[in-house]
């Protein structure tokens, strides 16, 4: 579904196969990783970064937005959340618009839409037009994820995190570097800087063809085959691979024409089996460990403010490189239950320690698709709640929550 929005795959043609056979066995017999895959899967995933950006793009500039467009609190908290809930619509129909258009021109698709929210960001002149832009950004922003080769498959699962992270880092950085210039010219500039990564990207993306499931899925299973034969790691592999995507295929088409397109839905929501539930849990249930905002608890000047977030940013993306370096080693699920219990643990201590010090408020694959859902859903939630909730229930209650 959603998280099927991406290219996962590159050319290739069959006279490739037996330098590939070569290439992808080791000494020892055992096959490596396919690097042109990987390269391929890489620049596909690397629209989050983009996507990371403009996420957390308004924790600092809204410190100017606010002041230059007199914006309200609650119009603040609305400009902060949208992007999260706006999302939503783009995450569920993402795998409706790679079926359409192919992976390929989703993701093309996408870098259009975040070029133009980031431009029309840079020209907004007040809480409609910046809403406006907000949403546009939002339909780019929902459109990116990637499907890898089973060998690279956790790899390039925390790889995209490592991309979205290192987003959230250079917006950081970006509200941190322009925050010297003038008011109305300053905070207009770290959205501008947004608008040509889009574009390189774009044209980056359409120098690698189509996914073999989308080539598959219009019968040109020849060129699906060329495509797999290059990102596997064996030939061998491909046409196994090959031979289970015209199958998911067939299934597909078999359950459309009996009018039970809402099966995936029924079984995963309606009637999930008991592993299915556990599964939904967990990805459902993680996704409400996100908080974040410094403002209110004690940093007066904007430059300790937009200074604190750049530390956050580089903590996170070095133990975020940590789980893309070790999770196919040590496996997603005990990683998972270390950062969700890092996370508990530290919220509860930023918590007593807020208490302490006396700061007193605030300021701030359809599996997968359904968990990116509700952690845009979340996120949404309390980004357009913080500063209300700190008011009410100051700023450890908003930590201890």
């Amino acid at each position: 579904m959603a998280h099927t929005a991406h290219n996962d795959a590159a050319t290739g043609d069959d006279a490739t196969a037996p330098l590939l056979a070569a290439s992808s066995a080791t000494k020892a017999g055992k096959p490596r990783r396919n690097m042109y895959a990987f390269a391929c899967a890489t620049l596909a995933s690397m629209t989050t970064i983009l996507m990371g950006y403009n996420l957390a793009l308004m924790s600092g500039s809204q410190l100017f937005i606010r002041e230059d467009l007199g914006l309200s609190d609650a119009q603040i908290e609305v400009l902060a959340g949208s992007i999260n809930v706006f999302m939503l619509m783009s995450i569920l129909a993402a795998g409706w618009a790679a079926d359409l258009l192919g992976r390929r021109g989703t993701l093309v698709l996408a870098n259009v839409f975040l070029m133009a929210g980031a431009l029309a960001m840079s020209l907004g002149g007040g809480f409609s037009t910046l809403m406006a832009a907000r949403c546009v950004t939002s339909v780019g922003s929902g459109f990116s994820i990637v499907i890898s080769p089973p060998s690279m498959r956790g790899f390039l699962s925390s790889f995209l995190d490592m991309f979205i992270s290192l987003g959230l880092l250079l917006s950081y950085v970006s509200n941190y570097a322009f925050a010297g210039l003038p008011l109305h010219i300053g905070w207009r500039v770290m959205y501008a800087a947004g608008v040509l990564p889009p574009v390189l990207l774009a044209l980056g993306v359409l120098a690698m063809p189509e996914s073999p499931r989308w080539l598959a899925m219009r019968g040109r299973h020849d060129d699906a085959r060329a495509v797999l034969v290059r990102t596997s790691d064996t030939v061998a592999e491909a046409d196994v691979r090959l031979d289970e995507i015209n199958h998911a295929v067939k299934a597909a088409a078999a359950q459309a024409s009996s009018d039970e397109g809402a099966g995936v839905w029924t079984e995963l929501l309606v009637r999930p089996s008991a592993s299915v539930r556990r599964i939904l849990v967990c990805v459902v249930g993680v996704h409400f460990f996100h908080p974040l905002v410094f403002r209110r608890a004690g940093m007066a000047s904007t430059t300790a403010v937009l200074g604190a977030t750049v530390a956050v940013g580089v903590v996170k993306m070095c133990f975020v490189l940590v789980a893309t370096l070790f999770s196919d080693r040590l496996g997603r699920r005990p990683l998972l239950l270390a950062g969700s219990a890092g996370a508990a643990a530290s919220m509860a201590s930023l918590g007593v320690t807020l208490c302490c010090v006396g700061a007193a408020s605030a300021a701030s694959v359809a599996g997968a698709s359904l968990g990116m859902a509700v952690n845009r859903l979340t996120c949404g939630l309390v980004s357009m709640t913080f500063i209300s909730l700190a008011d009410a229930i100051t700023m450890p209650g908003c930590f201890f929550l």
